[in-house]
């Protein structure tokens, strides 16, 4: 016997039907009908778009708060872009450019970029190619024009087609490729776009003239703003970049030498961290190079004259880049499966750990001498050091082959037999040191030599760079210099 009974429930109506067999009663649902799915499926796509709306706006404001000089170009290309509007706004400004005001507001947005020495290498470059090109074309155009309506289109397609070439291929050239790329880039432009407009345009000086003057109006304006308002110097970011990737290389050092010997020990994130500064360092090369070539267009700023030796930065940055190899070698060798035995690790853990700590306390001294500007006057004396402690290190790698396994667990006795008294010394002579082992710690104390070597490169260059920019002495270093004065003028006198 079956019997339905009809309930209602907040979410409608469902149908209770119950057995007469004892069993529970089933409830059978409405199904969902096509608007409610596509009101489900909408709601859930509009929730996905905010969330990645919010996600993105999370984003931003930590890459604001992160560096805030980022919303402050932000603001000034507003500002900029503002002001020359009013050349467009203002009937005026705008009959006085000959109506072509937005070329203005194009070059704006063009050459105005985030430092001041990338800012004046593309107005520079911007006034000149187009003043060039600008000259050449009217030159070009006179000539056309006096040699008949036969030849003229022949000689201009026939300039556009060499000296568009020509431009091209010096953009290939390094030197131009590296100060003058963008310049020769806007020759091509500004001569094609004259040369050939001028053939359909009486008037083309007054087109030359006006186009060099709304792009002169837009470079000195973009000029005026990047270097007044808040100014961001690519010298002083290559300064600050240089020193930081001293500080990480040094700090990898020292973390890897003693991770190497202290295996076991857990490391923590912030050690971590400061164990994979050294990749800073590789991958700089690119910053630097463009950061080198901003700074040779800026004027002089701070600490750092007209003529401040940048390209000496490259320099140290290459010879930073040979030790951040060797430390990566080194974490190759932290990681590899086959691991010294402790009894080795021990015989050369207190000299290696000194040739690390020496090589640091060096990067550091290295950093410090940029950071103030001043020679140090206790470079030399941890040069010295440094090198003491790689000959200890050298004589300990020639005592290895010396080294017995008496640290290193026992091995198990057999009984003795005439075959086992004959092979008894081979045996106790191969099983002194495991070749696996001596290849793994060796390998790691040569790249530390190596280190050694390549960090007295950084340090020439460092005071190549003192020397070419002047750092000051300190007083300590000026009062030896002036006693040695003193005492070669006193030899002289006597002489």
């Amino acid at each position: 016997m079956m019997a339905n009974q009809k309930k209602l429930s907040s979410g409608g109506v469902e149908w209770s039907i119950r057995v007469g067999d004892g069993s529970p009663p089933e409830i059978l649902v409405p199904q969902e009908t096509l608007a409610s799915r596509v009101w489900l499926g909408l709601k859930d796509k509009i929730a996905r778009f905010v969330s990645r709306v919010w996600r993105f706006l999370e984003k931003a404001w930590n890459l604001a708060v992160d560096d805030p000089r980022k919303v402050i170009h932000c603001l000034k290309v507003g500002i900029a872009l503002t002001v020359v509007s009013l050349f467009y706004y203002m009937r005026p400004l705008y009959e006085g450019v000959g109506g072509n005001a937005m070329w203005a507001v194009m070059t704006v947005v063009v050459v105005f970029e985030n430092t001041v020495g990338a800012t004046l290498y593309k107005c520079l470059n911007r006034i000149v190619g187009t003043s060039l090109a600008g000259l050449l074309a009217i030159g070009v155009h006179w000539v056309a024009r006096q040699s008949g309506e036969n030849l003229e289109p022949l000689i201009v397609g026939a300039s556009v087609f060499i000296l568009a070439s020509a431009a091209t291929f010096s953009r290939f050239i390094p030197t131009i490729k590296a100060r003058f790329d963008y310049g020769a880039m806007i020759f091509i432009l500004t001569f094609s776009l004259v040369t050939v407009s001028g053939y359909r345009i009486d008037k083309l000086f007054d087109l030359a003239q006006q186009r060099l003057s709304t792009i002169i109006i837009g470079t000195s304006l973009c000029i005026l703003v990047t270097t007044l308002i808040c100014p961001i110097w690519a010298g002083q970011e290559l300064y600050v970049m240089i020193n930081k990737n001293m500080d990480k290389l040094a700090n990898s050092l020292d973390g890897c030498v003693s991770q190497y010997f202290d295996h076991g020990d857990e490391k923590t994130e912030k050690e971590d961290k400061a164990l994979l500064g050294y990749k800073c360092v590789l991958n700089s090369k690119g910053t630097e190079d463009i950061m080198a070539n901003f700074a040779r267009w800026e004027p002089a700023h701070g600490r750092f004259s007209f003529r401040h030796p940048w390209k000496q930065y490259l320099k140290i940055g290459a010879s930073m880049r040979s030790c951040a190899y060797c430390i990566e070698a080194l974490i190759g060798c932290i990681k590899s499966e086959n691991q010294a035995p402790e009894f080795i690790k021990k015989h050369l853990r207190n000299t290696c750990l000194i040739v690390g700590s020496n090589s640091s306390g060096v990067i550091k001294e290295l950093a410090k001498t940029i950071k103030t500007m001043k020679k140090s006057n206790t470079i030399d004396l941890l040069v010295g050091e440094m090198n003491s402690a790689v000959q200890e290190l050298q004589n300990d790698l020639k005592s290895l082959s010396c080294l017995s396994n008496s640290d290193s667990p026992p091995f198990q006795e057999e009984s003795e037999t005439p075959e086992n008294k004959k092979t008894e010394k081979p045996q106790k002579a191969a099983a002194t040191i495991p070749l696996m082992g001596v290849i793994s710690v060796v390998t790691f104390a040569s790249l530390l030599i190596e280190i050694v070597s390549r960090t007295e490169a950084t340090v020439e260059a460092v005071e190549e760079l003192s020397n070419l920019a002047e750092f000051e002495l300190t007083v300590s270093k000026q009062n030896q210099s002036n006693q040695k004065d003193e005492h070669t003028t006193k030899n002289s006198q006597m002489v």
